[in-house]
């Protein structure tokens, strides 16, 4: 049962102090999903504090800075089960001066719990936050319009919020949208359903999440993509190619091509753990071999039709996270799937107005800035529309001389723009 579950990969956005740590530990607190020597971790630094006997922030919020200024700074990642379903959760701070790290909890996830307090309603800070989901290829969205308790649980309130989030949401292209109140704090429909809402008949966060359709087995036909980490010396000769599976699954006597070069051939065998498997699926790192004789290498792909594009210039949107503004002509570093090669910023094209949704004109980007600019790479870049596939249409832009990561980049343009 436990290994045939579904796997959903969530994180949690939305502005600082709206609650997104408290009920993040809430869910794991009433699941029953920590150990007896966390929870004493958690009462010893919240009594430290003097914040009560229990502070449910303090379960995700692991660094000691995050304890003591009572905010969250780093990713938190945390893993929970249910009968139904296994969780992978990213506490994203809520702070501007760590977009980027929330960017990083959002880059991997199917669905975004949006935490919000109810009182204060949709903040530049909370649409900044769906802006980059959307960007990063999230489509499914839970809200919990947090802190009910503190307005005495009015639904005028909750209503109202809902009626903001609703244009929003349909802006920004999600698919799916789900408001429920609730009270972090108090858990009141994290978990269990709550009596001071009798106005609310909607399911509670945790069945909210555990019903969610993100994260399911796709039945989609898209394209499955190998890009090629390590080549491989088999004994008794021969060579094949390793990486992870994306996009769709690769089978024995598929016909692909391997890019950049443009070598059309057929798969010849498959091995996985050290044993012959006539099927690699998405997720799986495999090594597969190819019935033409090539010198491929780390940084090509396999790919099955349709085939991506081989350029090296490319449009795309990015999130600036350098300390110095981003300007035209500035040569960095672009990792690309397993490639990294020399790029140069050819033009800055646009700054994305958050508030607006729409595009402004702009030469340069600055920390937290999200905007358009055409790249130029030294190699040419096996890629495809972030939008099609998150894996061969994502990037980062590295600083040579800091080795800082700067930006992260998405090939071509958001939906929603």
């Amino acid at each position: 049962m436990e290994t045939t579950k579904d796997l959903l990969r969530l994180a949690t956005v939305g502005s600082v102090d709206d609650g997104k740590s408290t009920l993040i530990g809430r869910l794991l607190v009433d699941t029953r999903q920590l150990f007896d020597d966390q929870l004493d971790a958690v009462q010893a630094a919240s009594e430290k504090r003097g914040v009560g006997d229990l502070d449910l922030s303090f379960v995700t919020d692991g660094l000691r800075a995050e304890r003591e200024q009572g905010i969250t700074i780093d990713v938190a990642y945390r893993y929970a089960t249910t009968p139904k379903r296994k969780f992978i959760i990213a506490d994203c701070p809520g702070h501007i001066q760590y977009t980027r790290n929330m960017a990083t909890g959002a880059s991997t996830a199917d669905l975004a719990l949006v935490v919000l307090d109810v009182a204060a309603g949709l903040k530049e800070q909370t649409r900044r936050h769906l802006c980059i989901a959307a960007l990063l290829g999230v489509r499914s969205i839970i809200v919990a319009v947090n802190k009910m308790d503190a307005i005495n649980w009015s639904e005028e309130a909750f209503r109202k919020v809902e009626n903001d989030f609703a244009s929003l949401s349909q802006e920004l292209g999600f698919s799916s949208s789900l408001l429920i109140p609730v009270s972090a704090l108090l858990g009141d429909n994290v978990v269990d359903a709550s009596s001071n809402t009798p106005w609310y008949s909607g399911p509670t966060v945790l069945d909210a999440l555990d019903s969610s359709n993100a994260g399911a087995p796709s039945s989609s036909h898209e394209a499955a993509r190998l890009p090629i980490q390590w080549v491989l010396r088999q004994p008794g000769g021969g060579r094949t190619y390793a990486g992870m599976v994306n996009g769709s699954n690769f089978q024995v006597g598929d016909t692909v091509t391997l890019l950049p070069a443009g070598i059309e051939t057929t798969i010849s065998d498959i091995h996985y753990g050290g044993q012959d498997v006539s099927e690699a699926t998405v997720g799986l790192s495999a090594d597969l071999g190819l019935s033409a004789e090539t010198d491929a290498g780390r940084g090509d792909l396999i790919a099955s039709s349709p085939l991506p594009t081989v350029t090296k210039e490319l449009d795309a949107t990015i999130c600036w996270f350098g300390e110095k503004p981003i300007k035209s002509g500035q040569r960095l570093r672009i990792k690309h799937t397993s490639k990294s090669t020399p790029v140069r910023v050819a033009s800055i094209n646009g700054l994305i107005d958050i508030e607006k949704l729409s595009v402004s004109g702009a030469t340069s980007l600055t920390t937290n800035d999200i905007g358009l600019a055409t790249l130029q790479t030294a190699d040419a870049l096996v890629v495809d529309d972030y939008r099609v596939n998150r894996v061969t249409g994502s990037f980062v832009l590295i600083d040579e001389v800091t080795n800082a990561t700067v930006a992260a980049g998405m090939v071509g343009r958001a939906s929603f723009l």
